[in-house]
């Protein structure tokens, strides 16, 4: 069976003896930051068009900020920051992420925090956290926030998800109260 750390030990030319341990430590690069390597040039690869991402420190991959700026729905013409840490444990748990940007959305706090599935480590309906995802999965998930996965059914805010429901049917019944004066 083939493993990361066989597949890390190969890369390395087969190098398992350790004849400098104090040199060694200073050179070690954990196996986070060398998926993040493989894993940042496959995202910058295949953005999508409403997304940019900007690493503040080039050294340090496992920090960076995703602008969204959605190009339709309730969202459209807005620009959002989000904040993305990835632990050293990583892949093996989620990134954290943020939103830096206040916003009135039923998936996102007033405070940043963001009900997306794929963030959960342990997620009931399976659709949650696997070593399989990567920070392409995380971005198109943000993303789609804005979109698709708009979700007023099971909420994070119930205060906005109630808020557009109510709007929306405002909206639907006005509209059927004009046909009728027509």
């Amino acid at each position: 069976m083939l493993t990361l750390a066989s597949k890390l030990k190969k890369d390395d030319g087969g190098k398992t003896g350790r004849a400098s341990g104090a040199s060694d430590s200073t050179h070690r690069v954990s196996i986070r930051d060398r998926l993040l390597t493989k894993e940042v040039a496959e995202l910058e690869a295949n953005l999508p068009s409403t997304c940019k991402a900007s690493f503040p420190d080039e050294n340090k991959l496992h920090h960076f900020q995703l602008a969204v700026s959605p190009d339709e729905g309730y969202y459209q013409s807005g620009r959002f920051q989000f904040e993305i840490d990835v632990p050293e444990a990583y892949n093996m748990v989620p990134p954290k992420v943020r939103c830096l940007t206040r916003i009135w959305h039923p998936n996102i706090t007033e405070n940043g925090e963001i009900c997306l599935s794929l963030l959960r480590e342990h997620s009931i309906d399976g659709t949650g956290w696997a070593p399989t995802r990567t920070l392409k999965d995380v971005v198109w998930g943000l993303n789609s926030l804005f979109t698709d996965l708009l979700n007023f059914d099971d909420p994070l805010n119930i205060d906005a998800a109630e808020h557009h429901l109510r709007d929306k049917a405002a909206e639907a019944q006005g509209c059927c109260d004009s046909d009728l004066q027509l």
